[in-house]
């Protein structure tokens, strides 16, 4: 099935970069032009591939159950945050001299979404203080104790692992430190049973109260949980590396002087961008991945 996705212009192309740096083989594709997965939907298994052609979004998509196919859909636009209308954002970042011109450049800059709040927050768990290469590698790894798909598509053969099958075998792939892959399994074992879940009936309080008191999970997760679970539009993470290497280059630091800024500084600086602080992070991990010495880990 083929069918253009609407969506409020500009579109900025840029999420399918963010996407493809971290794809895992054998469950994603992903070019500067268009993102493709597998995922397991309520009625069966599906695979979806979105497509930027001039102007139009067009979407691919095939599933086991007919009745899925709203689904899917809703969990694409979700991902590439298609309801999002960027006039407002825009104008309100512009109107902040330092981010006015990156703004101008790059209108219509869109929030990374999920197609799956718990496969996000083991994503997220994994990700933690690592390279996204290294994140991505692990990840690939785990595909080891995945599902193959009933309808593979390309290179896409396998579903992400649950996280009861990371649970109960992830121990033997996982790579770090102990107590870091103890919090993973832990946290993966309580999605896998039921225990703990998120989801977008969460709001960026209730997400917190369930997942700061788990050990692994600190307010960054937190945070960029919410951006992508929730496509929460005023989140900052002053404690992102990339966010204030970002800022700090895009005001002309150097990197050395960059490293040196201080969280408070970072929160305090984004207080006028309120409620558009998501966007504005988008901004500042684009700066730093821009440049390869101040590469962003995200």
């Amino acid at each position: 099935m083929r069918h253009a996705e609407p969506f409020l212009p500009p579109f900025e192309p840029g999420i399918f970069d963010f996407l493809a740096a971290r794809a895992v083989a054998g469950v994603e594709e992903a070019t500067p032009r268009s993102y493709a997965r597998t995922l397991s939907l309520p009625g069966g298994h599906g695979w979806f591939r979105l497509v930027r052609e001039r102007r139009k979004l067009l979407l691919d998509y095939s599933v086991e159950d007919a009745a899925d196919a709203p689904v899917l859909a809703a969990r694409v636009r979700h991902l590439f945050d298609l309801d999002h209308d960027p006039a407002s954002a825009d104008a309100a970042l512009a109107a902040d001299p330092l981010l006015a011109r990156r703004v101008a450049a790059l209108p219509g800059i869109r929030l990374p979404g999920c197609v799956d709040p718990h496969e996000i927050l083991i994503r997220a768990m994994i990700g933690q203080q690592i390279t996204v290469a290294a994140a991505t590698t692990a990840l690939r790894q785990l595909m080891a104790v995945g599902t193959p798909t009933r309808l593979p598509h390309g290179s896409m053969t396998h579903l992400f692992p649950t996280p009861s099958q990371i649970a109960a075998d992830g121990r033997s792939i996982l790579r770090g430190p102990q107590r870091r892959i103890d919090s993973i399994l832990a946290v993966a074992g309580m999605l896998g049973d039921g225990s703990l879940t998120i989801g977008v009936q969460d709001t960026p309080e209730s997400l917190a109260e369930k997942l700061l008191p788990l050990p692994g999970i600190g307010p960054w997760t937190v945070g960029y949980v919410c951006m992508r679970v929730l496509g929460s539009s005023d989140i900052f993470l002053p404690t992102d590396s990339a966010v204030r290497n970002g800022y700090g280059l895009l005001r002309g630091d150097s990197l050395a002087a960059a490293r040196a800024i201080k969280a408070p500084e970072l929160a305090r600086m984004a207080e006028p961008l309120r409620p558009w602080r998501s966007y504005a992070t988008l901004h500042f991990w684009r700066v730093s991945g821009e440049r390869p010495s101040g590469a962003a880990r995200r």
